[in-house]
């Protein structure tokens, strides 16, 4: 929510403008304001990030894990190592935000001692290898059968994404698309301040990793978690925050390139579509 209201007000934290060496208003009168609004656009994107990983966790902890199902706890050690993981790749370029190491610090022990705490009331078979069983597939053919490979398809389609936006967007920040938005090329921004490319790599980065970990977490739950209408209400109220706070930032700040966003709104068409293929009956247990 945080990472939504920095968006939406285009706020510059007072660490990041530490960290540039020029005025608080000159980032605002790059590219008319465009530059600040390419910072709100990862903002945006990564706060629906980790609005749909909090309420697929509290789906996994309430019902999975809860029963002591051994898939849901590697889901959630491997997913959630892999999001805090992320956090070393801003060391690589030049940027630590301290708000964010500090963020870190304190979610991530909490997060392992809830992994060890929980590990002893898990039920057999045990190992990572638990990731390969299917929950309960519908019948093949099935309307279920299809919304449930829509489904994955699109979680699939989230960690390739994330592999493009880090090796490209994070390590190179020479997609096309952004700097014709913004208006300058790396070197325009260099000119301006040498630190600017570091701080939005920094944004892209944390973007990547929610993705890569809100992904791997809906391939997960999907795969090896059994249709329930609880499941199905997490993935709803998930891909909402997810795809809608991706593609609605674009147009709210007017970044319309097809190319760029058209994934995305794929991605969405293939999520509603999967979404509604696969509601369940009334009947469903609201379990696992």
């Amino acid at each position: 929510m945080i990472a939504w209201f920095l968006a939406i007000t285009d706020q510059l934290l007072p660490h990041d403008l530490a960290w540039l060496t020029i005025s608080e208003a000159d980032p605002r009168s790059i590219a008319d304001g465009r530059l600040v609004h390419f910072r709100a656009h990862d903002r945006a994107a990564f706060g629906g990030t980790l609005v749909a990983i909090s309420v697929l966790y509290l789906w996994l902890v309430r019902f999975p894990l809860a029963e002591g199902r051994t898939w849901a706890w590697w889901l959630l050690a491997v997913g959630g190592g892999l999001g805090f993981v992320s956090f070393l790749s801003y060391l690589g370029m030049g940027y630590l935000d301290t708000w964010h190491g500090l963020a870190t610090l304190v979610l991530l022990p909490l997060f392992a001692i809830g992994l060890a705490l929980a590990r002893g009331d898990l039920h057999p078979p045990d190992g990572i290898w638990t990731f390969v069983t299917a929950g309960a597939p519908p019948p093949v053919g099935s309307r279920a059968w299809l919304g449930r490979a829509l489904l994955l398809l699109t979680a699939s389609g989230m960690l390739v994404a994330e592999l493009t936006i880090v090796t490209i967007g994070t390590f190179v920040i020479r997609v096309p698309q952004d700097l014709a938005f913004i208006g300058l090329d790396r070197a325009g921004l260099d000119v301006i301040d040498r630190r600017l490319v570091p701080l939005i790599a920094h944004d892209r980065a944390g973007f990547g990793g929610g993705l890569a970990t809100t992904g791997l977490t809906v391939l997960g739950c999907v795969w090896c978690g059994r249709p329930s209408r609880s499941l199905w209400d997490a993935l709803l109220v998930a891909g909402v925050a997810g795809f809608g706070a991706a593609v609605g930032v674009h147009a709210l700040i007017g970044y319309l390139d097809v190319s760029h966003v058209g994934p995305a709104i794929i991605g969405t068409g293939f999520f509603l579509v999967g979404i509604v293929l696969s509601r369940p009956s009334t009947t469903m247990r609201a379990g696992v």
